[in-house]
């Protein structure tokens, strides 16, 4: 079975056949889905949708792209949230300068508040970095703490610095983009990086893997990316699918 640890199944890009596609996971062999939420209302569609399906779960945060909707009150709707024991992470949180929009003190502040809602809370986080791999990391060394539990989303940053999240006893998560013939850093990457330290995402509907890239991702394209990571590891796609399984059960607390 394999655990898809990062989705957007909320997303518009679903809409035409979203019960069709999530209906068949489990005859595909996709043991469970974590559903990242990014907007307020993307989370209200995520926890929806893990009232229909028993394999999926919801992470609740605010993207960085949403940073300026988080005050005080809306905290307290994310608070909330976390009464549904589907509710599994806060994310997906983080830092992204690629577009430096909202202004970069105003993400910053939103990011500081959501790890401090996870420690409270006791859940794990899902941390998108972009074009902001320092900030990220002094902001989780110095606010989160080391050995709490996280995972860097996508990861995009150069093995040194995958080096540096691991010391702080975070997960990586692997998708698509290691199947892209000029991904070199996310390669190198998946190379130096323990078994036990890495998930399986999608970040569907976007970043499908070779030969589907530009297409509409879904969870059904992970066998390809545990080919390539099954490739670079010298092992088995099975070992990658197994490991990768468990390693995201004990991440997000599922039995």
């Amino acid at each position: 079975m394999i655990f898809d640890s990062h989705a957007h199944y909320d997303d518009k890009a679903f809409d035409e056949d979203r019960e069709q596609l999530l209906g068949s996971f489990p005859e595909k062999g996709i043991g469970y889905v974590v559903n990242a939420g990014a907007s307020f209302d993307s989370n209200e569609r995520g926890l929806e949708l893990t009232k229909e399906y028993p394999f999926l779960y919801a992470a609740v945060g605010i993207h960085p792209e949403h940073a300026h909707t988080l005050d005080n009150a809306s905290l307290e709707w994310l608070r909330s949230r976390f009464s549904n024991p589907k509710a599994v992470a806060v994310g997906e949180i983080g830092l992204d300068y690629y577009w430096d929009e909202p202004a970069r003190d105003i993400q910053k502040e939103a990011f500081s508040r959501q790890m401090a809602l996870a420690k409270e809370i006791g859940r794990p986080v899902i941390i998108h970095s972009r074009d902001a791999a320092k900030d990220t990391l002094d902001m989780m060394r110095e606010e989160y703490g080391k050995d709490s539990p996280a995972v860097i989303h996508c990861f995009s940053y150069a093995k040194e610095t995958a080096r540096q999240f691991l010391d702080l006893g975070y997960m990586i998560g692997i998708g698509g983009v290691v199947t892209f013939k000029n991904a070199r850093k996310v390669k190198e990457t998946v190379e130096y990086v323990p078994m036990d330290r890495l998930l399986l995402e999608t970040d569907c509907p976007y970043l499908a893997p070779d030969p589907h890239r530009g297409t509409r991702n879904s969870s059904l394209n992970l066998p390809l990316v545990a080919a390539q990571i099954a490739a670079l590891k010298g092992i088995s796609e099975e070992e990658v699918t197994e490991t990768t399984f468990r390693n995201a059960k004990r991440f997000y607390g599922i039995d």
